[in-house]
């Protein structure tokens, strides 16, 4: 990764061929998990490649696969927003609702963000191994229970269930740490 970060601050284009062989099925992926459609993943994950050239440098990342996923994620998110401005994606809306009702209730200000981050990290650092996965299928790579569920060899109802208690874990974790939700 870092080869591949230095061929970006040489302005070396072989770092996009690069970038592409090594997470291009990675970016794929978390693009097709928002979007569901061939055409419109693959065009995210060109435009995670162009993104990642203007932003790197000034930016150095010092995990690559992270920082790729995040631009996809972000460009298949906004994509998403303008395809469905006048119609509702349910699987996604589900994802979106359920997370939401355990983020701050608004009144945390904007610059405590990367405190939230931090919150968030720590949260999940917590928790065993199965229910990070699953929270995170579930929320960041907005993966359907049932994917889930048969990919990892559980019941759509175990999931289901992982789910709801994890997320009132995390609302009791936030609450106890002075965060209302």
């Amino acid at each position: 990764d870092t080869k591949i970060v230095d061929l970006f601050w040489q302005r070396d284009q072989t770092a996009i061929a690069q970038s592409d062989q090594k997470y291009g099925r990675y970016c794929y992926a978390i693009a097709y998990g928002i979007l569901n459609c061939r055409e419109d993943s693959e065009e995210c994950v060109s435009d995670t490649w162009h993104k990642a050239w203007n932003a790197i440098p000034p930016e150095k990342p010092t995990r690559l696969q992270a920082f790729l996923g995040r631009i996809t994620r972000n460009l298949a998110l906004d994509r998403y927003g303008y395809y469905t401005a006048q119609k509702r994606n349910t699987h996604l809306e589900t994802a979106m609702d359920e997370y939401w009702q355990c983020l701050p209730n608004g009144e945390m200000p904007v610059e405590d963000t990367a405190a939230l981050k931090e919150l968030i990290n720590g949260f999940l650092g917590g928790l065993d191994q199965r229910s990070r996965v699953i929270f995170l299928r579930r929320y960041y790579y907005v993966c359907p229970v049932k994917e889930i569920a048969g990919s990892m060899g559980l019941s759509e109802s175990y999931v289901s269930v992982s789910l709801h208690r994890t997320r009132n874990k995390f609302k009791e974790y936030l609450q106890k740490e002075g965060i209302s939700v």
